[in-house]
């Protein structure tokens, strides 16, 4: 029994929904450094997985019922564009868009570049801690 009726138990699904808007854009920004800092198949997985539960329930509310999707005949007897299609790329941009794809590609640019940076300092050839540059000795002074 959900707000006092018995048959509102499908409300139970935009709880991840609506989780999704608050906590998602930095689960999405720390899986992807997750996918930027770690080879392999599994972070990218997850990156997909995470966010299919919030993100499929949501596109099935904003698709259905299909009778919104008829297409009106305009004044000329052309068939415009269905109503919900606005709403619709207004839904793709913010919850899909800015919300879900932006955070991970965010999280992942900001982990290769900062990568990048640091194999740029280390030197051409040289790898691990053993090959950073001190500051104030000259190159071949020992450590």
């Amino acid at each position: 029994m959900v707000f006092g009726y018995s048959d509102e138990w499908w409300v139970l699904l935009l709880y991840p929904v609506m989780l999704w808007v608050p906590f998602g854009p930095f689960t999405m920004g720390v899986l992807g450094v997750w996918c930027g800092s770690t080879p392999g198949l599994g972070p990218r997985l997850w990156s997909v997985l995470v966010p299919l539960p919030p993100v499929g329930i949501s596109a099935v509310f904003m698709t259905f019922p299909l009778s919104k999707w008829e297409r009106p005949v305009l004044v000329d007897g052309t068939l415009g564009p269905p109503a919900q299609w606005d709403e619709f790329l207004g839904y793709l941009a913010v919850y899909v868009g800015g919300i879900t794809v932006l955070p991970w590609l965010l999280g992942y640019a900001i982990t290769r570049l900062v990568r990048f940076v640091r194999a740029r300092r280390r030197g051409p050839g040289t790898s691990g801690p053993a090959g950073r540059i001190q500051l104030g000795r000259p190159p071949g002074a020992g450590s």
